[in-house]
């Protein structure tokens, strides 16, 4: 799907102030999301499909609590290459979810090049509020993904985003995924079982787009709240 120019994104709240009416601040959410043929096992892939399409009613609550902000979705998909699965900023309250499907490498430094074109100004408008990059992955990259990763941070957006991610498993590289995170400070969640992955993806859809979504003094990057500990329910399985 292609990209397009989104450098006026933002919407228009109308009320009775001097000067006319006030624009609300987009917030750019992005979904990035391994699709390599390892996320087909024991149902990886499905239980990732249904945990976003399950969060996006506590995203559009979330973005609701603070009208001065505008939640806009998109996502990309990575597995032999990257590509844009939602293209179209779309707001969160049109968004719907159609599932990704699996097949062949981990190519993270592709999607990290095509959310880097995403980061720059325009087609990010100016007055955006710092955007969420939310990565979620099971395995070792498989194309240069520091490469990709010098991309975002080259870019102004890139550098003031909050970054968050989830490990899928125990084969997923865990000290990449902190190094994409660029706070030593943070971990990666780590999910290895359906319900833990379900309270992560609900957390990177919620907690995180609050916090990206409250205007900081000067606009300066908003710190990413930790992580829930993804704790173990009695008798529950490790399964990923």
């Amino acid at each position: 799907m292609k990209q397009a120019d989104h450098s006026s994104d933002t919407t228009e709240i109308v009320d009775n102030f001097p000067g006319g009416s006030m624009a609300s601040r987009p917030v750019h959410f992005i979904w990035m999301l391994d699709c390599s043929g390892s996320m087909s096992v024991n149902g990886k892939i499905g239980q990732l499909n249904f945990a976003i399409r399950e969060a996006i009613p506590e995203m559009q609550q979330a973005a609701d609590s603070n009208p001065a902000a505008s939640l806009l979705v998109r996502a990309i998909s990575f597995a032999s290459g990257a590509s844009w699965h939602v293209g179209e900023p779309t707001p969160v309250n049109n968004f719907s979810w159609e599932d990704v499907h699996t097949y062949g490498g981990t190519d993270m430094g592709a999607a990290f090049k095509l959310a880097a074109g995403a980061l720059q100004t325009p087609p990010m408008p100016q007055r955006a509020l710092p955007p969420v990059l939310a990565l979620a992955s099971d395995g070792q990259p498989t194309d240069d993904w520091r490469a990709g990763l010098r991309a975002i941070d080259s870019t102004p957006w890139g550098k003031r985003a909050v970054r968050v991610a989830v490990a899928i498993g125990d084969d997923a590289d865990k000290s990449m995924l902190k190094e994409f995170l660029a706070n030593p400070e943070l971990e990666p969640l780590q999910a290895k079982n359906p319900r833990q992955l379900a309270a992560a993806i609900r957390w990177m859809s919620t907690a995180v787009v609050k916090d990206a979504s409250t205007p900081k003094v000067e606009d300066a990057k908003p710190a990413t709240p930790l992580g829930p500990p993804l704790t173990k329910v009695e008798g529950e399985a490790d399964i990923w």
